[in-house]
């Protein structure tokens, strides 16, 4: 489970600003136990799930090693 702190931060971030989270913590916070290298399905679907939640978007970078939580722009 991500930590608090993270929530917090998603909900108040403005638009067009992420969150940028290594590949380890995303395993850890949204599905321990079910291995990495390459991060799992299960984590992956999960923290996208979760951004969702909290009205952002999520995209994991092999490349990177990274997962980013940001705020999209509204359709105006």
């Amino acid at each position: 489970m991500p930590p608090h702190e993270l929530d917090e931060t998603l909900k108040a971030m403005p638009l067009r600003t992420g969150v940028y989270v290594p590949e380890d913590l995303l395993e850890d916070w949204f599905a321990p136990g079910t291995g990495m290298n390459p991060v799992s399905k299960e984590a992956l679907e999960a923290a996208e799930a979760y951004g969702k939640r909290l009205e952002c978007e999520f995209k994991y970078y092999p490349e990177r090693v990274e997962g980013v939580f940001w705020k999209w722009v509204p359709a105006i």
